[in-house]
């Protein structure tokens, strides 16, 4: 099928590793122009390299903590100046933050403004051009919201949800969607790292929450980002969708 995305101009953030330089390269092979956005120069270049490496268009970089409070400014301006516009948007980045009832107002903070604020202060910039232009993709990566403890991640992934769908309604009339793609257990630093590191606990979780027996790979997700940027997606505006073998137990 295709996707119809070749000269569109994409910027994914949080695209150094994992769910994001999954998303690059798929957009990148469907012939898109990415711009990924990360703090790790040195893994931006080798995603750069293997992306032309593939054949496709060379993917422009920018350096930037998207967790100040004036990276996302600073993106919005540095691609506004080299490119004029912006085509499809991919809020990606984001962390998982444990948290107990009683932690600190700080760690809910610092991780609210990531998991939330930061796509806010990215999108609102870039919303002028999508309008102008009558067409846009706004695609934010979240979360499941069947969780099994406390995360702070989590609130600014269910304020995404409905900031999502507020947003969808409001931008549907000028041809630009807003959805979210919710993603499981992907194999990434932070699910590998962090959440599951132990391969043995790893394996017991998968047969015990996953229908489908194992974890997906970054690509597993990027093929739906990418059909959801695509114009053929056009009727798909305000949606919260899952990418996790079958994890999530509740119909929404």
């Amino acid at each position: 099928m295709d996707l119809k995305l070749e000269d569109r101009i994409c910027l994914v953030t949080g695209s150094s590793a994992g769910i994001g330089k999954g998303i690059v390269k798929v957009l990148a092979r469907e012939g898109a122009t990415t711009i990924a956005v990360a703090r790790r120069i040195n893994l931006l270049e080798d995603l750069s390299n293997e992306v032309e490496e593939m054949g496709a268009i060379r993917t422009h970089l920018i350096t930037e903590d998207l967790s100040s409070k004036e990276g996302p400014e600073n993106v919005a301006k540095k691609v506004i100046e080299e490119f004029g516009q912006i085509d499809i948007l991919i809020n990606n980045a984001g962390q998982s933050v444990s948290a107990n009832w009683d932690s600190h107002d700080d760690l809910w903070a610092k991780s609210f403004n990531l998991n939330f604020h930061a796509a806010r202060r990215l999108t609102t910039p870039l919303i002028p051009i999508m309008k102008k232009n009558k067409w846009g993709r706004i695609i934010n990566i979240t979360g499941g919201m069947e969780v099994s403890g406390l995360n702070a991640a989590s609130t600014g992934k269910a304020a995404t949800h409905i900031w999502s769908k507020g947003l969808s309604r409001e931008l549907g009339p000028d041809g630009i969607t807003v959805n979210c793609v919710a993603p499981g257990r992907i194999n990434s630093e932070q699910i590998l790292e962090r959440l599951h590191p132990d391969p043995i606990e790893r394996s017991k979780f998968i047969k015990r929450e996953i229908p489908s027996g194992y974890f997906g790979e970054p690509e597993d997700l990027a093929v739906l980002v990418a059909f959801l940027a695509s114009p053929i997606a056009r009727y798909i505006n305000g949606e919260v969708i899952r990418v996790d073998g079958g994890m999530a137990k509740f119909a929404h």
